[in-house]
């Protein structure tokens, strides 16, 4: 399977979602061990729902799949959900599901990676998240690259028998720094500056 560099990191960059890794998907969406982080164990996907899934998202919103990049294997996706031009906001969402890549920074790239294309690219203000409370993994991911916490929705999610607080966090376009975005373009910038200083005779 062939991937493209969109945005490139360190340890994975950011390509777009193929539908060829539909099986792939649908493997992640039924495992409950991921599941129950990002609030969809409840559902149950066929390969076929999963495609129709995976369309409306590659139609309707800015969503990557997250490539290892030593190994060019997908191993999840991250996006950038309902963004609202006029007020320059949008939702981030992101899940690693190959297990094996947990807890090893490869989550907190891609989400530098996706903010950076949302504030530097699509000209956003205001990307907020919401996350599980008992998801430490992710809320240390989040506060390390930057977002704050603005709120908490009470008893808000069911899972495995309780109820459980949903915090709410948001990031700004100033309290973010581009990792990739903004290099490239000093990168191409300072080239195209150097050749114009060069005379022809």
């Amino acid at each position: 399977m062939k991937y493209f560099r969109k945005l490139v990191g360190e340890k994975c960059y950011l390509s777009p979602v193929s539908l060829e890794d539909v099986e792939k998907y649908t493997e992640w969406v039924n495992d409950l061990e991921i599941g129950q982080f990002v609030l969809f164990s409840s559902m149950i996907v066929d390969q076929d729902a999963e495609r129709v899934i995976l369309e409306k998202l590659m139609r309707c919103n800015h969503v990557f799949a997250i490539v290892e990049k030593d190994t060019n294997k997908v191993i999840g996706n991250c996006g950038l959900h309902e963004v609202n031009e006029i007020h320059r906001r949008a939702i981030f969402g992101i899940f690693i599901g190959e297990k094996n890549y947990w807890n090893q920074g490869i989550g907190t790239e891609a989400t530098a990676l996706a903010l950076d294309f949302g504030f530097n690219i699509l000209n956003l203000n205001n990307i907020w998240l919401e996350v599980v409370a008992f998801n430490q993994r992710a809320i240390r991911c989040y506060e390390k690259i930057g977002f704050k916490l603005v709120g908490t929705r009470r008893q808000f999610a069911f899972m495995a028998g309780e109820y459980h607080d949903v915090k709410v966090y948001d990031i700004l376009a100033a309290d973010f720094e581009s990792p990739y975005v903004k290099e490239i373009f000093k990168r191409s910038t300072s080239e195209d500056a150097g050749r114009s200083k060069i005379t022809i005779v």
